[in-house]
């Protein structure tokens, strides 16, 4: 005679909630805000390279190996500032912080993302793009995070360079080389970062220096960072015109000059309020915000681009 099995109880509602709780607690630990941004330039850089769509599985492969690399990286640098996190009220909500996450879980969840992401870039799009993904971990982790952000003020003009890296991995997986274009587009976003991370850095000033961290906007005066602001805010767009010659079209060159001029014109505008003393933190913010909105109209430029006309100087 068979014995009926008691059908499993069902997981309660805490326990699905608990899990909720720590599943969000290490997305967290990626910082998804800026994953995000990293991937905005990723399949633009893609196109581009191509001139026209790459293959899907190779964007797919891209994509998700390139987000869980700074998903990685974004991991470390919560692992490794947990002491100054809890100091400034902008960080004091993550996950290592409250306690969601222990540090032992958190640094395992890095090198595990690292691994993966390593592995997904190595063989779904090539040795090249592996390499280049090690390297963006190792410049924001050991670079920024380890070296620069807690020793000097242009913390944030080196350590950037890390998230420069998504358009060399882009290019590198389409064409298993580094040209010079790639190289235009990693100089476009190393020029970009310091104008649009220092604003930002003046808002939160207060919680810079309480956690002893040397961030131009938080120990510099308005006064000075409004200069380094415009004067990095025209060598971006400068830059950003070294790709007509290498191959870009009408599409993304009108963004780039009218886009440009845009930002340089808010970058002079944020000059002049520091300069009369009126510089307010809504002022910085949208300053911010403006160079979010600058850095996507010009890689969604660049991924119309191949599809309409030809280049400018063909």
């Amino acid at each position: 005679m068979k014995t009926q099995q008691a059908p499993a109880p069902a997981r309660s509602p805490q326990a699905r909630r608990g899990f909720g709780r720590k599943a969000k607690a290490y997305l967290a630990l990626t910082k998804p805000r800026v994953i995000e941004l990293l991937l905005v330039t990723t399949l633009p850089t893609m196109i581009f390279a191509q001139g026209g769509f790459p293959p899907l599985g190779l964007i797919l492969a891209t994509m998700v190996g390139g987000a869980l690399a700074a998903g990685s990286a974004g991991a470390f640098n919560c692992y490794i500032d947990r002491d100054i996190d809890k100091l400034m009220h902008r960080t004091e909500n993550r996950p290592l912080v409250t306690g969601e996450v222990t540090p032992r879980e958190a640094l395992a969840f890095s090198w595990i993302l690292g691994v993966v992401a390593i592995a997904v870039l190595w063989f779904g799009a090539n040795p090249l793009a592996g390499m280049l993904g090690v390297a963006a971990i190792f410049l924001y982790v050991v670079v920024y995070t380890l070296v620069l952000k807690r020793r000097t003020s242009q913390n944030i003009v080196w350590g950037g360079a890390a998230g420069c890296m998504p358009v060399l991995i882009a290019w590198a997986a389409v064409t298993n080389s580094v040209e010079w274009p790639a190289v235009v587009l990693f100089l476009i976003i190393f020029l970009w970062t310091p104008p649009h991370y220092w604003p930002l850095s003046m808002k939160y000033g207060d919680d810079y220096r309480a956690a002893s961290v040397p961030m131009l906007g938080a120990i510099a005066g308005a006064r000075v960072v409004s200069v380094q602001v415009v004067l990095y805010a025209w060598a971006t767009v400068a830059c950003s015109l070294l790709l007509i010659p290498a191959g870009a079209g009408w599409v993304y060159s009108v963004a780039a000059l009218v886009g440009g001029a845009w930002f340089i014109r808010e970058s002079h505008r944020l000059y002049s309020l520091a300069q009369q003393g009126e510089l307010s933190s809504k002022a910085a913010m949208k300053v911010f915000h403006g160079s979010i909105s600058y850095l996507t109209v010009l890689f969604l430029a660049l991924a119309i681009d191949p599809f309409v006309g030809s280049a400018v100087l063909a």
